[in-house]
């Protein structure tokens, strides 16, 4: 049995801006991505912790300490710069592989500055800006 399981997240990062003409996807600084275990192209779920809109979208990598969060496309509607979301990746596992596997989080600050990251269920790494 094939299991869907959370294999990362950014966890209260800001939305700093949107681009309704873009042809959809998620910008992210691409420092982010790294310390999070994202690529681009990844699909992603995002979750606005402002209104509560679920969505999802693909990665596009942003430039490099940038603490860029851009919503492109129809995905600019979900969210306005300056809303807080989560921004999560999935992965599939078999059941055996998935009852020890521990998603990395990536805590950021409110202006998407890496604070601390950790693996599910184990100690916090702080992070320096």
């Amino acid at each position: 049995m094939y299991l869907h399981l959370l294999k990362s997240k950014i966890h209260n990062a800001i939305v700093t801006s949107g681009d309704l003409e873009y042809e959809g996807s998620i910008t992210i600084d691409s420092e982010l991505l790294d310390l999070a275990g994202m690529i681009p192209n990844e699909k992603v779920l995002v979750v606005n912790n402002n209104n509560g809109e679920r969505f999802e979208t693909y990665i596009i990598k942003g430039d490099h300490g940038s603490r860029e969060i851009q919503l492109n496309g129809a995905a600019a509607r979900c969210a306005l710069p300056g809303d807080e979301i989560i921004i999560m990746t999935f992965a599939v596992m078999e059941e055996a592989e998935a009852r020890n596997y521990k998603p990395m989080v990536l805590i950021v600050d409110r202006h998407n500055n890496p604070k601390s990251r950790h693996l599910v269920g184990e100690q916090s790494e702080p992070l320096s800006n």
